[in-house]
């Protein structure tokens, strides 16, 4: 498969798998565009994979968990010199399901956004978050009951 080929392939689903770890869609894009960028700096290498889908996958998911806790560390700093941080942007979703899912731990949003968007088994989810299939399947099996139980509450305050 040549580079384009695996571009126009994958780069949808990346923007969506990092769109639901990071929340924002311009940002989801940045994200997938640079994992892209990796993949086409190493493609000698990246299309002799078995699997070059799992390997872009996992490093999307890394960029996006990786730009989630340089935004907090850089919130926490923010707050403690005494600057307000700048308003966040809105959400550029409105389902109260996804607004659930941004609650979740990030290994546990990518697990969610495998699984559901892009339909993937829990043995290439493993494979996408660099963890053994029962660690996947525990993610999944926790981002599940915390997502029941967000949703039940919020039905039962509306």
């Amino acid at each position: 498969m040549d580079f384009d080929s695996f571009y126009r392939r994958e780069f949808p689903t990346m923007v969506s798998l990092a769109r639901a770890i990071c929340g924002d869609f311009s940002l989801a894009e940045d994200l997938a565009q640079e994992a892209m960028t990796k993949a086409h700096r190493d493609w000698d290498r990246v299309q002799r994979y078995d699997k070059p889908g799992a390997w872009i996958r996992r490093v999307t998911i890394n960029l996006a968990i990786s730009r989630r806790r340089r935004v907090l560390h850089e919130l926490k700093l923010m707050s403690r010199i005494g600057r307000q941080p700048a308003p966040a942007e809105p959400a550029d979703h409105d389902s109260d399901l996804w607004d659930a899912v941004a609650k979740l731990p990030p290994r546990q949003r990518a697990a969610i956004a495998m699984f559901y968007l892009q339909d993937l088994s829990t043995a290439s989810i493993a494979e996408g978050l660099g963890c053994s299939v029962s660690t996947a399947t525990s993610h999944l099996s926790q981002a599940r009951r915390a997502l029941a139980s967000t949703l039940e509450e919020a039905n039962n305050d509306a």
